[in-house]
């Protein structure tokens, strides 16, 4: 017999493709997993709406420069007297030469403006403020960005749950329907009733193709957020999809947000930053004198020199209107901060009894509910594989165990929610 050799039977142009796979290194096209830890540090380093912000408290450190700078002095020459129009007599005195510049006057001088009131120290402080704002906002965005690539994490880790849910029952349920057709074939089950088995089936099937379909889904919400352009095929996540009961009292929570809450932060300082606004505009309302020197030729005098002092006339204060604002702003910024108060307690609340809601639903099932639902199915199964319950028996425990399955799984993932809803809320992740 004649062995046909790869050579023999793959043209040219396959063989041409093929050639990447034996010259790539192992581990090209392999599955990339991260856990959770992983994906929150790759996430904080590639998300561009993270790195836009970063360049923001930047640009807030450079206005720290520009505040802080002292007046430039400025310098005046002036040459008076110029006669392009009259010839002046030459060193000899018997003819006239062209001298335009023959009795100018030279006059040079410098001003400076002195800054009173401390207003450059104030300036630079309110930048400075404005700089600690900046951050602490930016904290605030990486907790709300935080929140939303913790759900997509969690939606993937239930996805994955519902597909290998979906492969066991229908791993599960081909086993039985091979029994099946061997009672078929020994005339144990009427036609009808395979026929029924099969057409089961497709609703199996269709669980495997829809939650494979949300699970890709998933992974792209996913490696949007990491600004990834990774293949879905070669990207995967890892952790534990489960509840903890230990969850620590509301109080602790709250006192816990109080502390780490970036955007409650943020609103203490724009209170702080308001009146060092405040403290400006009452400085900027201050008179600056300016000072000045010149030096000069005035015939016979060679070289004079001169001082002066300008001092502006407060007849009217230009400035009045800023305070009153920067007043008014002192007040803005404190309602400001107690309404952010008021929204922290809200959201510690609301989402700890979305918590706690979660987590009673979760404790039966654990306890009862899902051992009951397999006792039944596998007794049910049992019993209808050697002929003690009816087909309908059968199937109907069968959907109840994939209904039970299913319902715990959606609820382990209303409880991570909630819990990553409750990180969010308190500012911190102290639930993992």
């Amino acid at each position: 017999m004649e062995i046909v050799t790869l050579r023999k039977i793959m043209s040219f142009p396959r063989r041409l493709a093929l050639l990447p796979l034996f010259f790539c290194p192992a581990g090209v096209f392999a599955q990339q997993s991260y856990s959770w830890q992983e994906l929150r540090d790759k996430f904080k380093s590639t998300n561009p709406t993270l790195q836009a912000g970063a360049i923001g408290i930047s640009e807030a450190k450079a206005q720290e420069i520009t505040a802080y700078l002292r007046p430039n002095p400025d310098i005046t020459a002036t040459l008076d007297q110029i006669n392009p129009f009259t010839n002046n007599p030459c060193a000899g005195g018997n003819i006239d030469c062209y001298r335009p510049l023959g009795q100018a006057l030279p006059f040079i001088s410098g001003t400076y403006l002195h800054e009173r009131g401390h207003k450059r120290e104030l300036r630079r402080e309110s930048a400075q403020k404005a700089t600690a704002i900046a951050i602490s906002q930016q904290a605030d965005l990486q907790r709300t960005l935080l929140f939303n690539l913790r759900a997509a994490f969690i939606n993937t880790l239930q996805a994955k749950a519902v597909v290998a849910l979906a492969k066991e029952s229908l791993a599960s349920y081909d086993k039985v329907l091979d029994v099946s057709r061997d009672r078929f074939k020994a005339g144990d089950i009427a036609q009808v009733d395979l026929d029924r088995l099969e057409l089961a089936r497709v609703q199996f099937e269709s669980d495997v193709e829809t939650s494979s379909v949300s699970l890709r889904t998933a992974k792209i919400q996913l490696l949007q957020l990491l600004n990834e352009r990774t293949p879905i095929e070669q990207f995967d996540v890892t952790g534990p999809f489960d509840f903890t009961g230990q969850i620590l009292p509301n109080d602790e929570f709250r006192r816990i947000a109080l502390d780490s809450r970036p955007d409650l932060k943020a609103a203490a300082q724009a209170v702080d930053k308001a009146q060092t606004d405040h403290r400006l505009a009452m400085a900027n309302g201050t008179t600056d004198p300016t000072f000045g020197m010149d030096f000069a030729r005035n015939p016979p005098i060679p070289v004079y020199m001169g001082l002066s002092v300008t001092i502006p006339i407060k007849i009217f204060d230009r400035n009045q209107g800023e305070k009153l604002r920067t007043q008014l702003d002192i007040g803005k910024t404190e309602r400001t901060r107690d309404a952010n108060y008021a929204l922290v307690f809200s959201d510690v609340d609301s989402a700890y009894a979305t918590l706690m809601s979660n987590l009673n639903l979760l404790r039966p099932y654990k306890a009862e509910h899902l051992q009951r639902a397999v006792r039944v199915r596998d007794t049910i199964s049992f019993s209808y594989q050697h002929g003690g319950a009816a087909l309908l028996d059968f199937l109907n425990a069968e959907n109840d165990y994939r209904s039970i399955q299913r319902t715990y799984l959606s609820l382990i993932g209303s409880y991570l929610t909630a819990a990553a809803q409750l990180n969010l809320a308190v500012g911190n992740e102290v639930i993992q």
